[in-house]
């Protein structure tokens, strides 16, 4: 039997044991999650990928090159999803979810991610391959997000001009006084959504737009389709915890945006000269590492202050506009 059948039972076996462990826990634990835990969590996920990386170099022909391409790719979605958890952070935030109520609210725009991932994935890699010239189309876009991402302050979130929000509102009424996670109430005999609903649509409208990202990134490091796939969905994997790991240790990024700026621009430089200089795979896992420990480290010397703070919200957080919204 072919050995990447085999590796791609395993993986998928191993996912969903650690999905349901991961899901069984988000839906039994009773309040606040706190650092420490998601933390061990965090470390928990971050251990089994590096695991299975060990398995590919072990038993997957061309098993070095395939290990350091999974891992580079599990590092640019990682990184990628820190940033565009932030994101999550501020939609919580406006929409006025309470801590308690997060964790299943995220859960199920995690498996929508798992969902678009492996569409958008498959998708690119067949573009690729009937497209030769898709590839620096691709590199062109991350240029571009690149530019666009280091020069750009901070993240702007409108959901009222959200087009899949106002398609949810065109669907179904909209009741905001209901502090549950529940997406559906049933009140004399009309169906509601609520704003936990109108939250999952603005997590999963919004990953559509950083897979326009992460993907072109995995698929400048990889066109191997089983690569492609199992290291962003061990990415994905560890978000959830990751969210809650965050509230602790927002000081760790407040560069990341600048850093990942940089890899992208890097990842799509070489992209656009694959024709001509091919860089190693090892080569890009060594400058990514590097441009991640330069952000991290930057963040921890440098002074914080409001205008370098990427993250300012905390202190001043949003208004809170879900009944604005959902009037």
């Amino acid at each position: 039997m072919n050995i990447e059948y085999i590796l791609w039972g395993v993986f998928i076996l191993l996912f969903i044991v650690v999905f349901t462990i991961d899901m069984y826990v988000t839906d039994h634990r009773k309040g606040k999650i706190k650092v420490k835990n998601a933390l061990i969590w965090t470390a928990v996920w971050i251990s089994t990928a590096l695991l299975f990386s060990a398995v590919i170099y072990f038993y997957l022909p061309g098993g070095k090159t395939k290990a350091f391409e999974f891992i580079t790719g599990y590092l640019i979605e990682y990184s990628l999803s820190v940033d565009n958890l932030f994101v999550f952070i501020l939609i919580f935030t406006m929409m006025g979810i309470t801590e308690k109520n997060q964790p299943r609210i995220l859960k199920w725009g995690i498996i929508g991610a798992v969902v678009l991932r492996v569409l958008f994935i498959i998708a690119g890699v067949e573009l690729i391959k009937a497209f030769s010239f898709m590839i620096y189309l691709l590199g062109a876009v991350l240029v571009f997000t690149a530019i666009k991402m280091f020069t750009s302050k901070e993240e702007e979130i409108h959901p009222d001009h959200n087009i899949f929000v106002k398609l949810a509102k065109k669907m179904f009424k909209i009741k905001t006084n209901v502090g549950s996670d529940h997406f559906f109430v049933r009140e004399n005999g009309q169906l509601y959504a609520t704003v936990a609903f109108i939250t999952v649509v603005l997590l999963e409208s919004t990953d559509v737009v950083f897979a326009i990202d992460s993907i072109p990134a995995v698929l400048a490091i990889t066109q191997d389709s089983f690569i492609a796939i199992t290291s962003n969905l061990f990415a994905i994997l560890g978000l959830r915890s990751l969210f809650f790991a965050l509230a602790g240790i927002l000081n760790l990024f407040r560069y990341l945006k600048f850093g990942i700026s940089f890899i992208l621009l890097f990842i799509g430089i070489k992209m656009l000269i694959s024709g001509w200089i091919h860089i190693p795979v090892e080569t890009s896992l060594i400058v990514i590492l590097a441009t991640l420990v330069v952000s991290i480290l930057a963040s921890v010397v440098i002074k914080e202050t409001e205008e370098v703070n990427h993250h300012a919200f905390h202190e001043h957080p949003p208004k809170v506009i879900k009944d604005d919204l959902l009037k």
